[in-house]
């Protein structure tokens, strides 16, 4: 269960696993904003949302260039026939192969289904006669929050943290 972290401030700063989210909650260094009606442990209702109890200044975080994080950047989206996928079922798919000289780059990787990816080969998308839903590119902060906000649509209690 995917559970969102909110600074002392109440500014939206991760979201993470439940069961990371109930560390901190023992630790004492978030208490509990918004719960589920699930309890984990006697008292203990299961977090939706918490809040770190001293402000955390964020630094410029670099986002590092990782599966879940393509997959997430793309919302588990085939970037070519556009359906949605569970994990599991996409691949990373570089779009100038690395028979032609591609990198493994924010810009140059995006999530394609098996069929797409095996469809494409190792063919720009312009020879293989593919369209990208959009281009790929980098995440940064405002992009994080962007996911965010695109996860959390879903989750009721998150609404009014997420500044929809």
């Amino acid at each position: 269960m995917p559970v969102l972290v909110l600074n002392a401030s109440y500014e939206p700063v991760n979201i993470t696993r439940a069961r990371r989210a109930i560390v901190l909650l023992i630790k004492g260094v978030a208490v509990v904003e918004e719960a589920h009606d699930r309890f984990v442990h006697i008292g203990l209702r299961l977090p939706c949302v918490i809040r770190l109890r001293q402000y955390r200044r964020l630094p410029s975080r670099i986002q590092t260039l990782s599966r879940k994080n393509i997959l997430i950047r793309d919302g588990y989206i085939c970037q070519y026939c556009g359906e949605k996928f569970l994990s599991s079922e996409l691949e990373l798919e570089h779009v100038i192969p690395r028979a032609q000289g591609g990198q493994s780059t924010w810009e140059n990787l995006v999530a394609a289904c098996r069929d797409c990816n095996a469809r494409k080969a190792d063919r720009t998308p312009m020879e293989a006669g593919m369209r990208l839903l959009r281009q790929p590119r980098r995440v940064t902060i405002h992009t994080s929050r962007a996911l965010m906000r695109q996860t959390g649509v879903d989750e009721e209690k998150w609404r009014k943290y997420l500044y929809y």
